[in-house]
């Protein structure tokens, strides 16, 4: 049986169908954004009540691109374009390749638009005057000589009709690339204090499964901006990337600039303080920095420059708006307090040397891991689709045709064309060729009818 006869490949090959896909696809795509996914079971329940919780678990829309349904749709719709495409796809090769030449003289002399001029010269002479003036001409000419005389042939564009069928290969090809993502890629999150690392994080699964990194993350360093208000402005982590106990990157990633190393990216989205826990800096000036993770109420000694201090008090919050009573001695002069306030520094004069002092309270920086071996194909379909919607709308196939034949003893030209769309473009292309051969003394062309 023919697929044109054949009811079953003309529903897939169905533009309806398509539409009515895409619609539901976008549909369920809205419903995905908006209900939040990949939490527990309790978050629905409690959000949206016990019966709709329950249904969002049978259909599972906590993960819904997942979900058997989702994916099938999507298999549909991928279907439907793979029919489409090779349905249509010899028509429009036929287009792209056909030989104009070969279109009947009767067919081209009836196009609307269409010019007739007459010429003194007889139709060998006409023949040879236009092949001279076609040389100069902004198209490219191929001629034949017919019964009744002979036509010149010329397009541009003819590959603009694979517009529409780049665009469906595109779709399809940011499908793989979401299927590979999907099938060998994770997304996860990890917690690291500042001054430790880890080799571990944890999907996104509902149940945080770990999953071994074969290099360590450390955090060197994490800093909070805050408003006035208190409310969090800013926030950045400095990462660093070991290898076999190696540093092997460092970068200071902050929300929208992540860290990316072995296949997975790092990005900023949260913070966690860390209760009775402060990061000091200490710094002989004009020598070494010195990082402390302390509790308040416990001494601290740097035996190197034989220096002893604590955090007697903290006042305020721990959104970088604390302020610490810092005790402080070393075996030069007598011991001193003062007040310092979070992430600002305060400088510490002795008899011999000064000290610079820093300390705010100390975070857990709250990183997304995510591995997406397909996002190259996704880039790349994307990119094809773009390509694919400019040719599809705004390049258009132009052919255009010259006639020379003999009607009661006068030579007669018959120009004409045609374009697939933007019919405005090409009349302009039609008028400039037209202007260019009225304009060529050689031909000695009049209108017909002028």
């Amino acid at each position: 049986m023919k697929a044109k006869n054949n009811e079953i490949w003309a529903l897939f090959a169905s533009v309806k169908l398509a539409l009515f896909t895409f619609f539901i696809l976008a549909v369920t795509s809205i419903i995905g954004t908006v209900i939040p996914q990949g939490k527990e079971m309790g978050f629905y329940i409690e959000n949206f009540g016990a019966g709709t919780a329950k249904l969002f678990q049978l259909l599972n829309v906590p993960d819904m691109y997942n979900s058997w349904w989702f994916v099938s749709l999507l298999a549909l719709f991928s279907l439907n374009l793979i029919v489409c495409t090779i349905d249509r796809f010899p028509n429009i090769w036929r287009l792209v390749t056909m030989d104009n030449l070969a279109l009947g003289v009767d067919r081209i002399i009836k196009m609307p638009k269409r010019e007739v001029y007459t010429s003194e010269l007889d139709p060998a002479a006409v023949k040879q005057a236009l092949v001279d003036t076609l040389a100069s001409s902004a198209w490219r000419f191929t001629s034949m000589d017919k019964e009744h005389g002979t036509l010149f042939a010329a397009q541009k564009g003819n590959w603009t009709r694979l517009g529409v069928i780049t665009v469906h290969v595109s779709i399809l090809v940011i499908f793989i690339g979401a299927i590979i993502g999907s099938a060998l890629g994770f997304k996860a999150s990890v917690m690291i204090t500042e001054g430790r690392s880890t080799n571990k994080v944890y999907l996104y699964d509902g149940q945080a499964t770990p999953v071994d990194l074969d290099f360590e993350v450390r955090c060197d360093r994490f800093e909070l901006l805050v408003y006035d208000t208190g409310a969090p402005k800013e926030f950045t982590s400095d990462l660093v990337v070991l290898k076999d106990g190696k540093e092997v990157l460092s970068k200071s990633i902050e929300v929208n600039d992540p860290l990316q190393f072995g296949g997975l990216t790092f990005y900023q989205s949260s913070y966690q303080a860390i209760d009775n826990a402060v990061a000091v800096e200490l710094e002989k000036v004009g020598g070494e920095v010195k990082k402390f993770f302390i509790s308040p109420g416990r001494e601290v000694t740097w035996p190197e420059e034989g220096v002893r201090f604590g955090i007697v008090n903290v006042m305020g919050g721990a959104m970088g708006q604390a302020r610490f009573k810092i005790w402080f001695k070393d075996e030069k002069a007598a011991p001193s307090q003062f007040w310092v306030d979070g992430g600002k520094q305060v400088m510490i004069e002795r008899p011999d040397s000064n000290f610079a002092f820093s300390a705010r309270p100390l975070f857990a920086t709250g990183l997304q891991v995510t591995k997406d071996p397909g996002v190259w194909y996704v880039y790349l379909g994307c990119i094809m689709m773009l390509v694919g919607l400019y040719i599809a709308f705004f390049l258009s196939h132009r052919k255009v045709w010259l006639y020379i034949t003999e009607e009661h003893s006068k030579t007669q030209l018959h120009v004409t064309g045609t374009s697939n769309k933007n019919k405005l473009g090409f009349d302009n292309d039609f008028m400039a060729l037209t202007d260019h051969l009225v304009k060529s003394a050689s031909l000695k062309l009049t209108k017909e009818g002028s």
